[in-house]
């Protein structure tokens, strides 16, 4: 299962990560895991392309880790949309996705 951890502070998007592998099918044919990688990457590269200082991120064997520097109104909405499609990917597949 894919664990997403989500901290806030005065409503305001902090630290995100992202741990483990959905176990829907087998590596390099998980489409849980590519609709993570996907929305992920897409909101990194967003918010580095408006702001290169918005945020920090780190991919190690353990997992992805963002720390979001920008309190921006753009690159926090951008945040948000990434952390509401992870919770609609979660209600489709609630086996293989938790977001906390």
């Amino acid at each position: 299962m894919i664990k997403v951890e989500v901290v806030e502070e005065n409503n305001l998007y902090k630290k995100i990560s992202i741990l483990g592998h959905a176990m829907y099918d087998d590596y390099g044919k998980d489409i849980v895991c590519s609709a993570v990688s996907s929305i992920v990457t897409t909101t990194i590269n967003g918010c580095i392309a408006l702001d290169e200082g918005s945020l920090n991120y780190e991919v190690n064997g353990k997992g992805l880790f963002i720390t979001t520097i920008s309190n921006d109104k753009i690159i926090q909405t951008l945040i948000n949309n990434m952390v509401s499609l992870l919770k609609e990917l979660e209600e489709k597949y609630p086996t293989n996705i938790k977001v906390m």
